[in-house]
């Protein structure tokens, strides 16, 4: 099987480029980096298996984004009959010096809240683009990130849209 190469950028070149982003959105979903790893693993042997075309570089990601939250998705799907650790104790994770950082308060949402919103301020995609990569409708997702959006605001302790 020869190895995929996409818009002069090899495998190992898409891997490095994208591992980053494509790890995030499955800790994010998950809330945990040792199962996260494991989908990880698995969206870019996806990519390598399956040598999609792609019209455009940008769509890369994209397509990245949606593959790994599918697996995420798959994972908890075969997963479900464990106890996640959070159920058995509370375990909050205290703010960063980073005002900027809502990373600790995301992975406090419910997985639906925590995957759009991420997608929205972390890797900037638009309502429509978060619609596309989820498969979900843009109104279900416009309502997502309002329901996220203020059970973030309870969480930071009533803070308004601006700061959020």
């Amino acid at each position: 099987m020869a190895v995929p190469s996409y818009f002069g950028l090899t495998f190992e070149d898409i891997v490095q480029k994208y591992a980053s982003v494509v790890h995030s959105a499955c800790v994010m979903r998950l809330g945990n980096a040792y199962d996260a790893d494991d989908c990880f693993q698995n969206t870019f042997l996806r990519l390598y298996t399956a040598a999609p075309e792609f019209r455009e570089e940008e769509h890369i990601k994209a397509w990245l984004l949606r593959v790994a939250i599918n697996e995420c998705r798959k994972y908890i799907r075969d997963n479900r009959r464990t106890v996640p650790l959070e159920s058995v104790r509370e375990i909050s994770l205290p703010p960063t010096d980073d005002a900027d950082d809502i990373s600790w308060a995301l992975m406090r949402l419910e997985p639906k809240y925590r995957e759009v919103l991420y997608l929205y301020y972390a890797e900037g995609y638009s309502g429509e683009e978060i619609a596309g990569i989820l498969g979900k409708n843009s109104n279900t997702v416009r309502t997502m990130m309002r329901r996220g959006r203020e059970k973030l605001k309870k969480i930071y302790g009533g803070a308004d849209d601006e700061t959020i």
